[in-house]
């Protein structure tokens, strides 16, 4: 990816994957959902988790799993409201860079003219 995902991205992308699971999800699963958007390494995740639970936006608890304990994270209820957060903030900042982006050629397809901006100017 060309631009670089901050924290606060991060969080908000784990909270929203973590969100979908309402009995929770283990740390691997999540890297694998959020792999669907971005690119990161279970070694960047653990440390989001982490911080999530330090911050009340998640909780742990661990499950038997072959034999072996895997951890499991689901969402608390200031973490659903982070998400909430996080959601419109996001709506807003997305919404005003694709105006930036297409916000020229989409003023000229409603006047009629189709094809780049540059285009309709001619």
């Amino acid at each position: 990816m060309v631009f670089g995902v901050g924290a606060a991205l991060l969080d908000a992308i784990v909270l929203a994957v973590v969100s979908k699971e309402t009995d929770g999800t283990y740390g691997y699963r999540i890297t694998q959902d959020v792999r669907g958007a971005i690119d990161i390494s279970e070694s960047t995740l653990y440390p989001v988790l982490r911080r999530l639970q330090k911050n009340r936006c998640l909780e742990a608890y661990d499950v038997e799993c072959g034999g072996r304990n895997r951890r499991y994270y689901r969402i608390t209820q200031d973490g659903v409201l982070k998400l909430d957060e996080y959601k419109k903030e996001w709506m807003d900042y997305s919404t005003k860079i694709t105006h930036l982006f297409l916000g020229e050629e989409q003023r000229h397809e409603q006047a009629g003219f189709y094809g780049t901006a540059k285009e309709a100017v001619r």
